[in-house]
């Protein structure tokens, strides 16, 4: 549905921090899956943990919430609006299983509420069909200027 380079648009985040390989499924304003593929690679695998390598937990929260991002911006337009920032303003999540190097996750979004200016969504992280994480996350969108001043 979306490549990694239409991804990489869309997305404020960007390389080393940026979560989402690929879009394979989208509803405006209802749900999104997104995939991340786990390298060996991945600079967060030299320090958590160098001799048992696991993905941290904080970052699938932040690839549930970059595919947060992608479901609002495609849903509301506002795919070119650099002006616009995300504000994540609370996050309550159960993890269940490790993600390793190599593994595949599935990141699940379902919107609980979703207006113009901030949202409330569900969030699921799976490694096939073992459920990794659940996550409910509510954010916010701001002005950059409206935060400087």
């Amino acid at each position: 549905m979306l490549s990694f380079e239409e991804v990489r648009e869309l997305v404020p985040q960007k390389y080393p921090f940026l979560f989402i390989d690929k879009v394979v499924e989208f509803q405006k304003e209802s749900r999104i899956v997104c995939l991340k593929n786990i390298s060996g690679n991945e600079s967060f695998f030299a320090g958590h943990f160098p001799d048992f390598a696991i993905m941290p937990g904080v970052l699938i929260i932040e690839a549930l919430a970059q595919a947060s991002i992608i479901l609002f911006k495609k849903s509301f337009d506002t795919e070119n609006d650099k002006d616009k920032v995300f504000l994540l303003a609370s996050v309550n999540a159960r993890f269940s299983k490790p993600v390793f190097p190599g593994d595949q996750l599935i990141l699940e979004i379902n919107t609980e509420k979703i207006i113009s200016s901030a949202a409330i969504v569900k969030g699921i992280a799976k490694v096939g069909e073992k459920i990794v994480t659940k996550a409910t996350l509510s954010f916010g969108i701001a002005d950059k200027k409206s935060l400087t001043s």
